[in-house]
């Protein structure tokens, strides 16, 4: 019985110190976000309405460690396109901002704000310009992206740059609406060429 018992104890002992449950020894999964170079911290924030621009985010989130929020409207904006681009023209024409669902804890804590939006008549849609005029974004890096059907950034640049005049903006990523779910290494090459992983050597 105490031959039986010892040969159970050492069988058990070798389970648990075998490492096939601690973390430490599991191999690194390929796919893990980086960190940030320079410990930044990095929060993405997007507006979408067709699920272009959370595509973008979602890789950008895949590919950095970063936190990550999308941005809601108090009241939603219309299903119909027609209804929605003719609402977006008024906005833009009359300076509105959208009151904001979303609200956003200790922005300060973060070092790069990556921003990003569909383009709207050539603008920054107006929840993203609720949010740029919301919160204070003196000192910090903003990175923006933009997804669009044929116009680039347009004139996101000039947008931000009014709405944060202390923050120093960073390339732009602007990728076309139909090429958003294959864009994954436009994103990653462009985080890289702005600092915020490591270029390739």
């Amino acid at each position: 019985m105490k031959k039986y018992l010892l040969t159970l104890l050492i069988a058990l002992f070798g389970i648990s110190c075998s490492g096939g449950n601690d973390p430490l020894s599991e191999p690194t999964d390929p796919t893990d976000p980086t960190e940030p170079l320079g410990d930044q911290k990095v929060l993405v924030i997007y507006y979408t309405r067709t699920g272009n621009t959370k595509q973008i985010a979602n890789f950008i989130h895949a590919t950095v460690e970063c936190d990550i929020v999308e941005l809601e409207t108090v009241e939603p904006y219309p299903e119909a396109y027609n209804d929605i681009l003719t609402q977006a023209q008024n906005e833009l024409n009359s300076g509105y901002r959208p009151a904001l669902k979303t609200t956003i804890e200790d922005i300060g804590k973060y070092d790069v704000i990556i921003i990003g939006h569909p383009i709207w008549h050539g603008h920054v849609p107006p929840p993203v310009q609720s949010l740029l005029a919301g919160y204070d974004f003196s000192g910090k890096k903003i990175a923006p992206f933009c997804t669009h059907g044929g116009s680039g950034v347009a004139q996101s640049r000039s947008d931000i740059s009014r709405l944060c005049p202390n923050s120093t903006l960073l390339e732009s990523l602007a990728v076309s609406g139909s090429t958003a779910g294959n864009a994954k290494d436009n994103v990653t090459n462009w985080l890289r060429k702005i600092g915020i992983i490591q270029a390739d050597n």
